[in-house]
């Protein structure tokens, strides 16, 4: 069994297992001389000749134990028909909401737009590089992609309170995200996925009151549907504020933590595998400092099933050598 499944199913910490978020892509000198040439980055990730090759970059580099697959969380609008693009230095934009038209798309339409993504996930399964490894993919949570599909583009900090007040296109619009992310699953399950990892980035927005409405019913209702599916699920809910309470209600097999949590806390309060952890800056700074706070996760969680990785994504400008040395040290622990 890979490592990492092994951690979340059979609770073996006999060595960590790791991953990062955002492995492949943009700190990777090769992965800047595809994007050079690849400027439309939704088309990049239907590109099923090229992101099999993105996605196993890094699993070349360095002993990762798992490979993730290069996609985004808006190909989920992107296929419903939701205009979805990324501007440099911006991030993604998306266009205004049609229900009308998105009713109208079917599970042909939207499995036919995103093939691609299943066809590189295929290929990348059958790849010698991934034998005993993970392959993980993942879903933005409904929470996060209602966020997005209604602010049509990042939050950054906060959410116009306005774009919820509508309660049955609410309701509706998240009927709609459910029943596609289950569709996305599965084909991503069928296609060769071991693991899915669900995002749910802007966890931290959501009100106490609300936490049961937009985070813990939608979640659950796609954790049941991984696990019916005999796939191992990792939550991932930034920022949000009380993680015990999240885990014992939405029951995820693991459970990634970003990097504002106390982890002696999380140690102390959750008895699922934990995931992640680390901040993206401590990759920025030098490999003494890096080494007392990677040592400081592993430490801590030394004797808890624990899969090591980012409190959120490698950072743009981190330099290779940092996480080649990040990646030997988990190693040698």
């Amino acid at each position: 069994m890979s490592p990492i499944k092994n951690c979340i199913l059979n609770k073996k910490t006999d060595n960590t297992p790791i991953w990062i978020m955002r492995q492949a892509g943009r700190y990777l000198p090769e992965f800047r001389e595809i994007r050079k040439v690849n400027p439309d980055f939704i088309k990049l990730c239907l590109n099923e000749n090229i992101t099999p090759e993105i996605t196993l970059q890094p699993l070349k580099r360095y002993e990762l134990d798992a490979a993730i697959i290069f996609s985004d969380i808006l190909m989920l609008p992107y296929g419903i028909g939701q205009k979805v693009e990324f501007q440099k230095g911006f991030g993604p934009i998306l266009s205004d909401l049609n229900l009308d038209f998105i009713n109208k798309t079917s599970e042909d339409i939207f499995t036919k737009k995103l093939d691609p993504i299943y066809k590189a996930i295929e290929i990348v399964s059958r790849d010698k590089i991934i034998t005993n490894k993970d392959l993980i993919c993942f879903v933005g949570a409904p929470w996060t992609l209602l966020v997005y599909m209604l602010n049509k583009q990042s939050p950054k900090k906060e959410l116009n309170k306005k774009l919820l007040e509508d309660k049955v296109f609410i309701d509706e619009l998240l009927l709609i995200i459910d029943k596609f992310l289950k569709i996305h699953i599965h084909n991503q399950i069928k296609s060769g996925a071991t693991i899915i990892q669900i995002f749910d980035s802007w966890a931290g927005l959501v009100n106490k009151k609300d936490l049961e409405k937009f985070i813990y019913k939608p979640t659950i209702s796609l954790i049941k549907f991984i696990k019916s599916l005999n796939t191992p699920v990792i939550c991932f809910p930034r920022n949000v504020e009380n993680y015990k309470e999240y885990v014992e209600t939405v029951m995820p097999d693991a459970v990634n933590i970003d990097y504002n949590v106390d982890p002696q806390n999380i140690l102390k309060n959750i008895n699922i595998p934990v995931q992640g952890g680390l901040d993206p800056q401590i990759l920025l700074t030098d490999k003494e400092n890096l080494k007392k706070n990677a040592l400081k996760y592993l430490e801590i969680f030394k004797d808890h099933p624990y899969i090591f990785n980012l409190g959120h994504g490698v950072l743009p400008t981190t330099d290779p050598n940092m996480m080649d040395y990040l990646v030997k040290l988990v190693k040698d622990f």
